[in-house]
């Protein structure tokens, strides 16, 4: 998988909220040539961060100055050593032993590598009404931009930090992965689709409200179309 010395350094950023009975199905899985494991939590109130120290005790720990899933990940990008990073969820939903894939992508001269659940792969484990929210958002994305993409929402992928840096991200929620993928798109960076699996959180809800979040996610990349 990887090139000649010196090696990248492979950092994974996760955001956490009040995850603590996910994280057991998620840090024992990530691949042990990670360089490096941060956990953003954003004011959990459960042991969030116990539990991810009892079972990652090199896990570094950011405690999340503001709100929002966007703010949680520029947050812990902009104190990522790595030179590819990788960012994954700690609700369980997306699988870290198929890591290996985004950034194999990287190595190979990609700029970015997002993940897809619609190709290669059946999104076993998605709600009817997320899969036709995420077509729509989709299919406005590529219409508005001339992308290609065939997923939006996952929020599994990786990039170079190089990459990252040209990319200025404003918005601090759920839909600043919108804007990353719409601005990656504008700016012709080089992407690479990932098909990766996609499971149903174990415990706790989502964190979003999904009519109410996909308004908000459709309107935003409308805007984004006229800055």
């Amino acid at each position: 998988m990887y090139p000649k010395p010196p090696y990248p350094k492979v950092s994974v950023v996760i955001c956490a909220l009040n995850e603590e009975k996910n994280l057991p199905h998620v840090l024992p899985k990530i691949p042990n040539w990670v360089d490096e494991i941060i956990l953003v939590d954003g004011r959990s109130t459960d042991r969030t961060v116990e539990v991810a120290r009892e079972l990652r005790p090199d896990i570094r720990v950011l405690y999340q100055p503001n709100k929002g899933k966007g703010d949680a990940l520029k947050y812990g990008v902009k104190h990522a050593k790595g030179d590819i990073i990788v960012t994954l969820d700690g609700d369980g939903t997306y699988p870290p032993e198929e890591m290996h894939k985004f950034v194999e992508a990287i190595i190979k001269g990609y700029d970015f590598a997002k993940g897809t659940r619609f190709i290669g792969v059946k999104p076993l484990h998605m709600q009817a009404h997320r899969r036709l929210g995420n077509k729509i958002l989709t299919l406005v994305t590529n219409l508005l931009f001339s992308s290609k993409y065939t997923d939006v929402c996952s929020g599994y992928y990786s990039f170079s930090r190089k990459a990252f840096q040209k990319v200025r991200l404003v918005s601090d929620g759920f839909e600043m992965e919108q804007e990353l993928f719409v601005k990656i798109a504008k700016l012709k960076l080089k992407v690479a689709e990932v098909p990766h699996t996609y499971r149903r959180r174990m415990y706790g809800a989502s964190k979003t409200r999904d009519f109410k979040q996909g308004i908000k996610d459709l309107l935003w990349i409308i805007s984004l179309r006229f800055r």
